[in-house]
């Protein structure tokens, strides 16, 4: 029976937080953590502002106390380049550079294809946002703190179906891309199991012209086009169903949470509705911080699409880091064999919820998403509702 952890209480969560995280000196000992996230391709964006949440994470706490000793944390990088392909390279890049844990991708695809690398290597990985179950499935070495595409895929189905009373749906999705069909499946599975009708489209690689498949979608009735995409393909949908006109509700996944979307929807009749894993206001601590930090730094606003509006990607990356921070402190060396096998004990409780990781797949144990539309008129999001799979 697996042990668990002291469990940081919410209300005190950022003060436990920074207990052991003071300033570094220059004799201290260094663990390196891994971040394996896109700074290009088709992803690029979304693994960015991932890549901040780590980063203003360590800023706050720089170093890790190991059984009674202080080691200097130091983050490492490598750019999968939102490319399966490339992946196994930038996860080598990682380990070649002493990684002993490693946090990412933003994108499971990349994730899936450097598993293998991180397991021959021994190094344990923790998806913040990879939500496909291939990540983690049937490995001991892969884990995840985000909730998994078949409850997010179930709660959209179901939230579109009972609570907005569509029947007919279209799902949009990038061929090949392991998050988009997979998300876009079990979407579809809920949503007919429900008694909606659905019919499924896929897209070519660097796709900029959508209009045909938008119109395909009314024409066929559709009330909602559901299109799980990266956020680049993202924009160009939404722009392209505004000027087309079309009277469909635009549904997705975690990856459409981003100001680049609040950006091209501003000012256009368009209803788009997503899951994700945070609200902006969740942690009134964590807010403040974390758009101090990019407001301080330009390099930090621009990652971040030009503005200081918080992505939910970037409170997962945010709690990620001090997950991986717990399971070195319980597994008390800097090994990663030992890091390994400490985080199936770890139980934190970050800005984003409560983190644990169950004892199958070593996935978060989570029941709730957020559920937030954008508003056209703000170039805000409107929280809607928490909702779960019933």
């Amino acid at each position: 029976m697996k042990k668990i952890v002291a469990l940081v209480l919410a209300a005190l969560m950022l003060t436990a937080v920074f207990a052991g995280c003071g300033e570094t000196k220059t004799d201290e000992k260094v663990i390196k953590i891994g971040v394996y996230e896109p700074a290009s391709g088709s992803n690029g964006a979304g693994g960015k502002q991932e890549t901040l949440g780590i980063k203003y994470a360590h800023s706050v706490c720089p170093t890790v106390d190991i059984n009674g000793e202080t080691y200097k944390v130091e983050l490492v990088y490598a750019d999968n380049q939102s490319s399966n392909d490339k992946a196994p390279t930038a996860a080598a890049d990682l380990i070649s550079a002493g990684a002993k844990v490693v946090l990412g991708s933003y994108g499971s695809g990349v994730s899936i294809a450097a598993s293998d690398t991180f397991k021959n290597a021994g190094v344990p990985a923790i998806g913040v946002t990879c939500t496909n179950p291939q990540v983690t499935e049937g490995n001991t070495h892969y884990f995840r703190i985000c909730f998994l595409d078949p409850f997010q895929g179930t709660v959209l189905a179901n939230y579109a179906y009972n609570e907005l009373g569509y029947r007919t749906a279209y799902t949009l999705a990038e061929n090949g891309n392991d998050y988009d069909e997979g998300l876009a499946h079990y979407f579809t599975e809920a949503f007919t199991a429900l008694g909606g009708k659905v019919e499924n489209a896929n897209f070519p690689e660097n796709t900029s012209d959508f209009n045909s498949y938008i119109t395909n979608a009314v024409n066929a009735g559709a009330e909602v086009i559901f299109a799980p995409t990266s956020t680049n393909y993202a924009q160009l949908i939404v722009e392209q169903a505004a000027a087309k006109g079309a009277n469909v509700t635009l549904m997705a996944g975690d990856t459409w949470d981003s100001n680049q979307i609040l950006a091209a929807a501003s000012g256009k009749n368009v209803d788009i509705q997503v899951t994700t894993f945070y609200q902006e206001g969740g942690n009134a601590d964590f807010d403040k911080g974390f758009k101090e930090w990019l407001e301080s730094n330009s390099q930090n606003l621009t990652d971040n699409g030009g503005d200081s509006k918080i992505a939910a990607v970037s409170a997962m990356g945010y709690d990620a880091y001090f997950t991986a921070l717990e399971a070195i402190k319980l597994a008390g060396a800097a090994d990663s064999a030992k890091i390994m096998e400490a985080i199936w004990d770890v139980e934190y409780t970050g800005v984003t919820g409560q983190i644990k990781f169950d004892d199958i797949n070593g996935d978060a144990v989570r029941t709730t998403a957020y559920i937030k539309k954008v508003n056209t008129e703000t170039a805000l999001w409107d929280f809607v509702k928490e909702q779960g799979v019933n």
